[in-house]
């Protein structure tokens, strides 16, 4: 009998973006399932509703699972990502790492879901060279500004960023 290898990757992907792409999947190729976390965060106002989100992400993650055979699984969590992880089954937690700040940060997260759940790794992937400049609030200040986001986010996420864009304006 052999055993599924689980991964957990979690944002607030509000979009999605390349990055967040690139970094799902390289994390597909190492595990069997790739269960992708929505943070949802009261204290925060998303610009995409948790229900947007999901079907960004599930329409992103369809070429991603046809090219390497892994599952996805798209969910959302309000609650602690390690608790999240550990209630799928996860034995990995993937973190895309862009630069230096984001490396300190993550090594801290990592020692704390270390002693939270020893069974779970941490493991780091680094972003590719053409994504490493990619975060999600500035596509939304580039988009919201009329700029070209083509370069950062995949047609359908720009897409539904200009409608949405439209809409609140």
């Amino acid at each position: 009998m052999t055993m599924t290898r689980i991964g957990f990757y979690s944002g607030s992907f509000d979009p999605v973006t390349i990055g967040h792409t690139d970094v799902i999947s390289r994390a597909a190729r190492l595990v069997d399932m790739l269960v992708i976390g929505i943070g949802i965060h009261p204290a925060k106002a998303p610009m995409f509703t948790d229900a947007e989100r999901v079907a960004m992400l599930e329409a992103e993650t369809r070429p991603i699972a046809k090219a390497t055979g892994t599952r996805f699984e798209i969910v959302t969590f309000d609650d602690l990502a390690i608790d999240a992880a550990r209630r799928h089954g996860a034995i990995a937690i993937f973190r895309g790492l862009r630069d230096g700040t984001d490396f300190d940060y993550e090594m801290q997260m990592a020692g704390m879901n270390g002693v939270m759940a020893p069974d779970i790794q941490t493991v780091f992937v680094a972003a590719s060279p053409g994504v490493r400049h990619i975060a999600a609030n500035l596509v939304r200040q580039v988009a919201g500004m009329g700029g070209d986001i083509s370069g950062f986010v995949s047609a359908g996420v720009a897409k539904r960023l200009r409608g949405k864009i439209s809409r609140q304006k």
